[in-house]
């Protein structure tokens, strides 16, 4: 008895000291006070849960295993002059973003079946080398169409290098995967969880998009390999997203990112030299700067992108997202130029296949509205990101309105500069928003509760 009441004492006093380390921990770390809050209350009043959480999910930039993927450093290129520059393209260069690049080309894909189109084409028209990472590769029927397809490449000799999220696709086995390894094609899996559960990997994902050609082409944006994402055919349940092709000297950042993703989830450095030897030579003129942020990137440049975006945008900041949970900061911004006359809307599904960020959403859709902002409701399940300032600036990629998006995920995002190439995203987004319905609804005493409970929480999830 007396022994169970000693290393009681001892269990005890070690949780203590265990709780008070990692509370030093989160006020040290954790970038929003919010976030702070939330962990330490996890912590305080449900300790046997919000310890082995924060264990597992907490954090940001410092963790074991992220801290030890190199940080990205793209190569600059010939960029705009800089008194040229979007004031946004001038903040992002003292951020180690190499500036905007002239003469690329990009094609907008509107719809799923425009996307899986490209990738298809994208991967039977490589002679050399195929790169993809995703965050998600189903073991649908879609899924499967796109494995058999880099099988058949792999076994022709091409070079196949295929990134998953160890997350995002938690199910897409090696079985599954097996006709690409076995003609040749390598696939690895980007901080697998259960190598190293308590090392913070949970809460780092990999949500970037990428899919590059012989160092040619790359499609980008927000849409993943699955059935409700792509395929060859229209889909009534398919979700409305935004990809692009994209070719010329932009297309170097895509590879460097990739490279680094790489290197880090199979220990292998794929080949990029020369990189885009062939789009370098591409006429068009297309204005573009490629942005990864994320563990791997100093500070966090889209988050103060956007930040920046909703301080000097004139007349219109239209935002289009699957989930808005932005942190006070940007959410402030974003009232404060819906007040000064600026057209500030915000697309969202009706509802997303995320309830909780439904809640979390809830009071900052309606403290927009009450700023003067308009809050439009699509119908349907849309997955697209995209932002559009004024005629200055369209910013396509994997970034969600939301700080997991913003704050902890890996994710890289174009920005477009070219008036030729913010129209056709704008006419997208009008074309959303003409399908939605404006306005946000009341709500009762314990919906505003829950929402203010989510909201709180928002920074856990």
């Amino acid at each position: 008895m007396e022994w169970n009441l000693f290393f009681g004492h001892i269990a005890i006093v070690a949780g203590f000291l265990l709780a008070a380390i990692l509370v030093m921990s989160i006020l040290r770390k954790q970038r929003t006070s919010s976030a702070a809050f939330a962990w330490v209350m996890a912590i305080i009043f449900a300790p046997y849960l919000g310890v082995p959480l924060y264990l597992a999910f907490g954090g940001r930039k410092l963790k074991r295993d992220a801290h030890t993927k190199q940080d990205i450093h793209l190569v600059g290129q010939e960029t705009i002059p800089r008194k040229e520059a979007d004031p946004i393209d001038s903040l992002l260069r003292e951020y180690d973003i190499p500036g905007a690049t002239s003469g690329n080309e990009v094609r907008l894909c509107h719809d799923g079946v425009e996307t899986y189109t490209e990738l298809v084409d994208l991967i039977e028209s490589a002679e050399h080398q195929i790169l993809i990472t995703t965050f998600i590769l189903s073991r649908d029927e879609v899924g499967q169409d796109i494995v058999n397809k880099l099988a058949i490449k792999a076994a022709n000799g091409v070079t196949v290098r295929l990134l998953l999220d160890d997350i995002g696709s938690f199910f897409t086995s090696k079985k599954f995967l097996a006709p690409i390894l076995k003609n040749g094609g390598q696939v690895a899996y980007f901080m697998p969880l259960f190598r190293a559960p308590f090392h913070g990997r949970a809460n780092l994902r990999n949500h970037r998009k990428i899919a590059i050609a012989d160092q040619q082409t790359v499609l980008a944006g927000g849409t993943n390999i699955a059935k409700e994402y792509i395929g060859p055919t229209a889909f009534e349940d398919r979700w409305a997203d935004l990809s692009f092709v994209l070719k010329g000297p932009a297309v170097r950042h895509y590879l460097e990112v990739f490279q680094s993703d790489w290197q880090f989830a199979s220990g292998e450095m794929i080949n990029i030299i020369p990189p885009c030897a062939a789009g370098s030579a591409i006429s068009g003129d297309g204005v573009m700067q490629v942005v990864p942020s994320g563990p791997d990137v100093p500070m966090d440049p889209v988050h103060d992108a956007l930040l920046t975006a909703a301080y000097t945008a004139e007349s219109k900041l239209w935002i289009v997202t699957p989930y808005y949970v932005p942190d006070e900061a940007l959410a402030q911004a974003l009232r404060l130029a819906a007040q000064r006359g600026v057209d500030v809307r915000v697309l969202v599904p009706k509802n997303s296949n995320h309830k909780i960020a439904d809640l979390a959403r809830g009071t900052h859709l309606r403290e927009l509205a009450e700023c003067g902002g308009k809050i439009i409701k699509y119908p349907h399940m849309m997955h697209a990101k995209v932002v559009v300032v004024d005629d200055r600036l369209a910013v396509v990629g994997s970034a969600n309105m939301d700080m997991r998006s913003l704050f902890l995920n890996y994710e890289i995002v174009m920005f477009a500069y070219s008036k030729a190439d913010i129209m056709p995203v704008n006419d997208w987004v009008e074309g959303l928003m003409n399908e939605g319905t404006e306005g946000v609804e009341t709500v009762g005493l314990v919906r505003d509760t829950t929402e203010g409970l989510a909201r709180l929480m928002a920074p856990l999830l």
